[in-house]
């Protein structure tokens, strides 16, 4: 090509580049109607001061003018409004604006004013041709309204994703979901720490944010149930060490509310100094397990108050050994444990969805449209969208787990082998077995007054504590297991007629509840982490409220380990008198045929 033309096409596609340019930059004009210069002219910063954080899609989507005017007649606590692409002003933040301290950044006056203009800017996009934001599914999926389980694709009216929120304005509705969100998206450059997955689902849409980068911890927060006595424990749960996440089913029983088993994520935690692999599958007591429960147990819970959403439905997050020991031992149910074929990346973006779901949500349970596998399915569905939830969506643990089981994602042919599954933990028996067998070698000795082992767990215990000094060795041995078993479904009991009473009492402030929630050892404790941080943070706690966290999480504990003998007596005082009785006989049980196995072991020829 000639140079003449070489000249001309350049000058040509630096034209084009200008007028591209041109058009991207949103037309916001100021109503100067009652305005003295002064103000005119602050309008016009602010303007020009919100428009050059808007990233280009994002700008470029505001291809009309927009005419912004102060106002004086906005209700208290409303900042702006947009109508017909008309966005009016508390006029407040124009005199806000005007005292700021320009060498400030972070003066709140600015961050007012700058995040009311954006706020609505917001809504001008979302309603415009090349809008439709607050109404993309996956935008949904991440800002917690879900598709409804029974309803052909409709999603719920409410969000319950209330804790930890930047303003709780933003559950008002999609639209102020969306402009909220984009307020801190383009104001905060902690957001993409704060709100992970959010902050890159705008970034595909709009572009990125003209803010500073910032390094993220990858140690996700969380706070789990203690591992022994009343006590919580703060986490940093890097995903690089978790090896793999399990579908895990309580399977289920005769009981009205466990018909369908109960639906859990296993997380399969590496020992430190472990690179995940296999082997990570044998460090038992460090895998963790995610579980949506209704704040109550189980046993004997309301089944009214469970379909109509009586009960909160939290996230928590145990040690897998609490989980075994509850099931197998208390509530005598097995457990499945299935492998999800899920990539390392798919991985971390499941625990990031945990995490969110662990410092914000609390919804309501419900037995039928809100229990734990449906749960479960949106946790999978709104963190991997590419698992096609609309296929996956099951109302039963059960039902859950076939349809992964069908679509390929969970890998049931490790039951294969029925002892391997059990070496390596995929499968975890009910312990009625066992407790059948001791009971066998007791009462082939004693003859003991009961047809089963069950039974013999469900009498009085003053009725077995007359037979727990008559055999020997072998037989106290066996009942010794049987009395421990006896005592902890005791103290179940005991526990859920404590929340019931509690309940309908209503006595407190909520303290004394979280207190002998935690005395159970039930991990209630840890279901809503967020009330241990109060302020104005949101999301995901970062360094200086990470470092808060962890004094108020031990002090916490601490005051449950000091208190526990206290407040075990609190709870007995609040106990019927045939419950609290029976509680005292089988301790004291425990204590007796603890004492006779000593002396009987010392009498015994070596």
């Amino acid at each position: 090509m000639p140079v003449r033309g070489r000249f001309r096409a350049l000058c040509l596609s630096g034209l084009l580049a200008c007028a591209a340019a041109a058009a991207a930059q949103p037309r916001v004009a100021v109503d100067g109607e009652g305005l003295s210069p002064a103000e005119l002219a602050a309008s016009r910063d602010l303007v020009a001061a919100a428009t050059s954080r808007l990233p280009p899609r994002l700008a470029a989507g505001l291809d009309r003018e927009v005419m912004l005017r102060w106002r004086d007649d906005l209700p208290e606590r409303v900042h702006g409004r947009t109508r017909n692409g008309r966005i009016g002003l508390d006029r407040r933040l124009l005199a806000g604006w005007m005292a700021r301290d320009r060498a400030d950044d972070h003066d709140p006056r600015a961050r007012a004013a700058l995040a009311a203009l954006l706020h609505e800017l917001a809504h001008v996009l979302d309603r415009s041709p090349a809008g439709g934001l607050s109404r993309d599914p996956r935008l949904l999926d991440l800002a917690g309204w879900p598709v409804r389980p029974l309803r052909l694709g409709l999603r719920t009216g409410r969000n319950d994703f209330r804790d930890r929120s930047p303003d709780p304005y933003e559950l008002a509705s999609p639209a102020e979901f969306l402009a909220v969100n984009l307020e801190h998206f383009l104001l905060d450059p902690a957001y993409a720490c704060r709100r992970p997955a959010l902050h890159r689902h705008f970034v595909a849409r709009l572009g990125a944010p003209r803010l500073p980068e910032v390094d993220c911890d990858d140690a996700l927060p969380l706070v789990a149930a203690g591992e022994a006595g009343a006590g919580l424990q703060l986490l940093a749960l890097d995903p690089a060490r978790v090896a793999g996440v399990d579908y895990l089913l309580a399977e289920p029983d005769a009981s009205p509310m466990s018909r369908w088993g109960h639906g859990m994520l296993r997380l399969v935690v590496c020992a430190p100094g472990r690179a995940p692999g296999p082997d990570c599958r044998l460090d038992l007591e460090h895998h963790l397990v995610l579980s949506f429960r209704a704040f109550v147990d189980d046993l004997q819970v309301s089944n009214w108050r469970g379909l109509t959403g009586g009960y909160p439905s939290r996230l928590f997050v145990l040690p897998l050994a609490q989980v075994v020991d509850e099931y197998t031992r208390i509530e005598l149910r097995g457990l499945r444990s299935v492998p999800l074929r899920l990539g390392p990346d798919q991985v971390a973006r499941l625990l990031e969805r945990a995490a969110r779901v662990h410092w914000s949500y609390d919804g309501r349970y419900r037995f039928v449209t809100s229990n734990c596998a449906v749960e479960a399915w949106k946790l999978l569905n709104d963190a991997l969208p590419g698992l096609d939830g609309q296929r996956m969506r099951s109302i039963t643990p059960t039902g859950l787990l076939r349809r992964l089981e069908r679509a390929g994602i969970a890998d049931a042919s490790v039951f294969g082998d029925e002892a391997e599954a059990l070496r390596l933990g995929h499968r975890f028996d009910s312990l009625a077995r066992h407790f059948g067998q001791m009971y066998a070698v007791a009462s082939a000795e004693l003859a003991l007054p009961a047809r089963n082992a069950d039974a013999w767990l469900r009498l009085d215990p003053a009725v077995r504590g007359e037979w727990l000094v008559r055999g020997g060795l072998r037989a106290t041995a066996a009942l010794l297991v049987l009395e421990e078993a006896a005592l902890r479904q005791e103290q179940a009991r005991a526990r859920e007629t404590l929340r019931r009473r509690y309940r309908r009492d209503g006595e407190g402030d909520g303290t004394v509840e979280a207190l002998l929630q935690a005395l159970w050892s039930d991990g209630a404790g840890a279901g809503r982490p967020a009330v241990l941080l109060p302020g104005p943070g949101y999301g995901l706690p970062q360094e200086a409220e990470r470092e808060l966290l962890a004094t108020r999480v031990a002090e916490v504990d601490a005051r449950l380990r000091a208190a526990h003998a206290g407040l075990y007596e609190t709870a007995l005082a609040w106990l019927p008198e045939r419950q609290r009785r029976r509680l005292r006989d089988a301790e004291g049980n425990l204590e007796r045929i603890g004492e006779r196995l000593r002396a009987l072991a010392a009498e015994a020829p070596d």
